[in-house]
């Protein structure tokens, strides 16, 4: 199975799923990158899965689906409007031989999930590399118990987030912390990538649980700080 990035608007990723002939879009922000992909991977495509209802990741559905009229849309109730299915936390599904398993990841959204695929994770907001989404509900406590969700995960789930916000993830965590070490490594590595435009994910669970402050809060009232710093960073 493959996995690729379209990039979309200044910092999101569009995910890319598919096995040589069909694919899956995770969050189409926007449609033209990714239609000209599937255009020049000749690919059919299986279905869309969305994890929340923001503009910058559902605002290109339609366009996509008036060219893909049949195609499944998987999303949580808060994209109910778009879902020809809605799934919650707990549900599982399976698109291309592969089974996809649904948990809640509020916070950044009331009703934000996140999509496990095997060892890949398709987070949307809720988790970034070196961070995590902001807490537009303010419910910190769904947030946190999101990340604690993730945190369980085997460290050799891959992290597929929806932004390139390293960088700058990794500069408030320096700066929180500048005698980390693993946060400098990180940085420094980030920064290179960057100067080359490569794209700094997926991470996975085992490289965030060292350099994402985030997933290193030990409760909520270490979280809330760290979000809060983070917001007027």
């Amino acid at each position: 199975m493959n996995i690729n990035p379209v990039k979309a608007f200044s910092d999101n990723y569009i995910w890319v799923i598919d096995n040589g002939t069909d694919g899956i879009i995770v969050d189409p922000g926007e449609s033209a990158g990714v239609l000209d992909y599937f255009d020049k991977e000749a690919l059919d495509l299986a279905a869309i899965i969305l994890t929340h209802k923001h503009d910058d990741h559902i605002g290109g559905v339609k366009d996509v689906l008036a060219k893909y009229p049949e195609t499944p849309v998987y999303g949580p109730k808060e994209t109910a409007c778009l879902n020809q299915v809605t799934v919650k936390d707990g549900d599982e599904f399976e698109l291309l031989n592969k089974t996809f398993k649904v948990f809640k990841s509020g916070g950044h959204t009331e009703e934000h999930i996140s999509y496990l695929m095997g060892d890949d994770l398709f987070c949307g907001d809720a988790l970034f590399s070196g961070g995590c989404g902001r807490v537009f509900t303010g419910d910190y406590q769904a947030q946190y118990d999101a990340l604690q969700t993730f945190k369980a995960l085997p460290n050799e789930v891959k992290v597929y987030a929806a932004h390139e916000y390293t960088e700058t993830n990794l500069r408030f965590a320096h700066e929180t912390d500048p005698t980390d070490p693993s946060f400098t490594k990180a940085l420094e590595e980030v920064q290179a990538q960057r100067a080359k435009d490569q794209p700094t994910l997926p991470s996975t669970i085992g490289i965030e649980k060292d350099i994402n402050l985030f997933l290193q809060a030990e409760n909520l009232e270490t979280f809330i700080e760290l979000r809060i710093a983070r917001d007027n960073f």
